[in-house]
């Protein structure tokens, strides 16, 4: 855009001089008939290319997805000739119905949803084509401070969950299975309070410990009300948590506009892994006006500093593989699915190269 227009300002004042000449030899003769116009076309401004609009539709509105908010606040996207328009879908089901029924292009969630698809049976079936997340998101958070915390800790006490087979309550559950804890015997767990209403829940006095995303672990710090004791990402080991995905049919349809979203993401996971935390609270700001800036550089340093996000944007078979044996563990999968019909790794690896 800065080359564009310094050239037309160039040209303006180169122009200026031939002007002045046109209008002294009006005078005496008249102008040859394709001048006048030769000069109106210069004097046009170049055309902005064209974009295309791309609706994504991502699970929930979190400084947990930095890198994705980079590229959007950065203009990575209309670098890529991508309109994005982004719609907060408040849960993984939501946004996967937006995708299967084309009110959204691209679906950003937890890639058990499609799973589940794929196995009820799907024909044009959600394919996901970029990994974001490889670390949980979530957070333990007491009501009191435990600097010695362990797992076992829980034993006997409720805790305040996440949706039955949703990530954060499958990651949660596959932790305390890890660490020689019953689900359903050592420990209660409720599972009724709505995605992103636990935090308050808490603070109002429901539950002991409650499993908690960014911003609500450290709203409950801040005023008092409850102490991060254990990060889900540290304690699960690298998850696939969240990537991008879309129906079969508009990948094999859009390869074009799939391979500039990747590019675009790129991008912003290259911006993430080149700078700090405060440089990356400072660039996704304008995304959370409820929130001050403080605040997002902490939660922003709190995800930096467990390694949240890839370097690339490669779904990885052996990562697939893990998420699967998450899904089983839950008792939420009776059969596993072909890594090859529910990931593609063609534009992730053209991106990072």
């Amino acid at each position: 855009m800065k080359k564009r227009i310094l050239a037309g300002l160039t040209a303006v004042f180169l122009c200026i001089p031939l002007f002045a000449g046109c209008s002294q030899k009006a005078e005496t003769e008249t102008p040859a008939a394709g001048n006048n116009a030769a000069e109106e076309d210069a004097e046009k401004p170049a055309a902005e290319p064209e974009l295309t609009q791309v609706t994504l539709n991502e699970v929930a509105h979190s400084i947990f997805y930095a890198p994705m908010y980079v590229a959007i606040e950065e203009g990575y996207f209309e670098e890529e000739g991508i309109d994005l328009d982004l719609v907060c879908g408040f849960g993984a089901d939501k946004t996967m119905t937006a995708v299967i029924s084309g009110e959204a292009d691209i679906g950003f969630m937890g890639s058990e949803a499609s799973i589940y698809t794929y196995a009820e049976g799907a024909t044009d079936y959600v394919v996901n084509f970029a990994q974001l997340t490889q670390r949980a998101g979530n957070f333990l958070v007491a009501r009191e401070e435990m600097p010695d915390f362990k797992w076992e800790d829980l034993k006997g006490h409720l805790v305040l969950g996440g949706r039955k087979g949703g990530m954060p309550e499958m990651v949660f559950e596959y932790i305390l299975k890890e660490n020689g804890i019953d689900p359903e015997t050592d420990l209660e767990i409720n599972q009724n309070i709505d995605f992103g209403s636990t935090a308050a829940a808490f603070a109002e006095g429901q539950g002991e410990f409650t499993v908690e995303f960014e911003p609500g672990a450290t709203t409950l710090e801040s005023e008092g009300k409850g102490y991060v004791v254990a990060s889900l990402g540290e304690d699960s080991g690298y998850v696939p948590y969240t990537a991008f995905s879309a129906k079969k049919s508009y990948i094999d349809e859009n390869p074009d506009i799939i391979q500039g979203f990747t590019n675009a993401l790129q991008k912003g996971m290259d911006y993430v892994q080149e700078h700090t935390p405060e440089d990356i609270a400072a660039v996704i700001e304008p995304q959370f006006p409820a929130t001050d800036l403080e605040t997002i550089t902490t939660i922003v340093t709190r995800y930096y500093e467990q390694d949240t996000w890839k370097s690339n944007l490669i779904f990885e078979q052996s990562s697939f593989e893990l998420l699967q044996d998450i899904l089983e563990s839950a008792g939420e999968l009776e059969e596993r699915v072909p890594y090859d019909d529910l990931v593609t790794t063609q534009f992730a690896a053209i991106a990072a190269q």
